[in-house]
């Protein structure tokens, strides 16, 4: 009898013993669970928040150098027009030749004017009509005279009323004729009201190699008296007079 009890004793005892081990196994195992994803869950984190540091700073650094070409070219701008100037122009009815002198005056710019070998008519029905078999036929009018040491200039003002939404020819004659590779083209015109319409794209697809700023485009009336015009235009593009 008490054998049997003592059997019976031990036999609890090792259950209870048992299953004190297998608690603290499953527990050490739903510990070591937690440990592993929460360890596997911290590089993914860090990897994500690495990622958005760095695309700030790469976004950072795109802002930087968008600054700096920003600067550079302004910088490069105002030593193209460090150097030596000439007003270019053609005139028919005289407003260019208002504001081609005006800038002359302000800038100290040497200024030629561009006259057609063969006069257009006085008459401004039949000049129209002349300007527009001009730019039908693509002709290019010979100049009557040359500009000497146009190679010395560094700035070149160019000047021209609009003609049929366009530069009248004899601005193609010149700018066939003479070289403005790496110089500074600074555009003007005179119109009724239709600015420089395609002529500029068309200055920069013949001078390529050229640097064209911003250009001054006036009416009628203001061509008349364009001193605070040329004035304001002038500081725009960082030039003093």
């Amino acid at each position: 009898m008490v054998k049997t009890m003592t059997k019976k004793a031990l036999a609890v005892m090792a259950a209870g013993i048992l299953a004190c081990g297998l608690t603290a196994c499953q527990s050490a195992g739903t510990d070591a669970a937690q440990t592993v994803e929460t360890t596997a869950g911290q590089p993914q984190e860090s990897t994500a928040m690495a990622a958005e540091k760095t695309e700030a700073d790469t976004d950072q650094g795109t802002e930087t150098n968008g600054q700096e070409a920003q600067e550079t070219d302004s910088q490069e701008a105002e030593d193209t027009v460090s150097g030596s100037s000439l007003v270019v122009y053609f005139s028919w009815s005289g407003n260019t030749r208002n504001v081609a002198e005006e800038i002359g005056k302000q800038t100290g710019a040497d200024v030629f004017e561009l006259v057609p070998a063969t006069p257009y008519s006085e008459d401004y029905d039949t000049v129209l009509e002349e300007a527009q078999d001009e730019q039908s036929q693509k002709a290019r009018p010979e100049i009557s005279d040359v500009i000497d040491g146009f190679e010395n200039y560094d700035v070149i003002y160019l000047g021209y009323p609009n003609w049929w939404g366009d530069m009248p020819m004899i601005i193609y004659s010149f700018l066939d004729d003479y070289d403005l590779s790496g110089k500074t083209i600074i555009p003007f015109c005179t119109s009724g009201g239709s600015g420089f319409s395609g002529s500029l794209n068309a200055i920069r697809s013949l001078e390529p190699e050229a640097t064209l700023l911003e250009g001054l485009s006036l009416g009628s009336s203001q061509a008349s008296n364009p001193s605070d015009a040329v004035s304001n235009w002038l500081d725009t593009n960082g030039i003093e007079p």
